[in-house]
């Protein structure tokens, strides 16, 4: 299950670095995608806030998962992650359109 919240971050991870990258930027930390989409796009109006949480929230349960001995997750964390990764593609693929 642990592997399902990584894989899901990943998702949301590389779609978000697709916009940096279409704007021709490369990123220098997880941490830095996030402030870039926040500044370009949610402060202009581009992009929901919602969506920088999203990458926010999985970026701190990835670093639990990957540090941490003691993080657990539930199935239901699971199926939260896997939508929110699809709905998160989504999301980006309509900012490149």
């Amino acid at each position: 299950m642990r592997s399902c919240v990584l894989v899901s971050y990943l998702a949301i991870f590389h779609a978000a670095r697709a916009i940096l990258f279409a704007d021709g930027f490369r990123e220098k930390s997880h941490f830095a995608v996030a402030r870039y989409l926040e500044n370009r796009y949610v402060d202009k109006g581009l992009l929901e806030e919602k969506w920088v949480k999203l990458l926010d929230h999985y970026r701190e349960m990835r670093h639990q998962d990957r540090y941490s001995t003691s993080f657990f997750t539930t199935e239901e964390e699971v199926g939260n992650a896997l939508d929110s990764a699809r709905e998160f593609v989504e999301r980006m693929s309509k900012l490149l359109e």
